[in-house]
């Protein structure tokens, strides 16, 4: 079985991350809204991007690694430049910042 972690951008261009093992299924959740929070408030949204896990303990450590991202660097992950995405840690890291806070989703 195949565990997800996905991107969608939602209709006021801000980023939600969230994992499942039914990415048709948690989409069409999404778009009709059934599922409340933050995604239901902001539809139409789109899925940017998904990776495919063996396990859904993996797929849920990458949801909440995505969550701590900058805007810029889940933008990369979208384009797929991992070199712009290590640019980005190293300058996050270099300035101290290190720490993640909370996910706003927009972020």
């Amino acid at each position: 079985m195949s565990f997800y972690a996905y991107l969608l951008r939602c209709n006021d261009g801000s980023y939600y991350a969230g994992h499942t093992d039914d990415l048709e299924h948690r989409l069409s959740q999404h778009q009709l809204g059934t599922l409340g929070g933050y995604t239901a408030k902001r539809l139409p949204v789109s899925l940017v991007w998904s990776e495919d896990f063996g396990s859904r303990e993996d797929a849920f450590w990458v949801e909440q690694q995505i969550k701590g991202w900058s805007r810029a660097k889940k933008e990369a992950l979208i384009a797929g430049d991992w070199d712009l995405i290590s640019q980005l840690a190293q300058n996050r890291t270099a300035s101290g910042t290190g720490c993640a806070g909370p996910s706003t989703g927009s972020g």
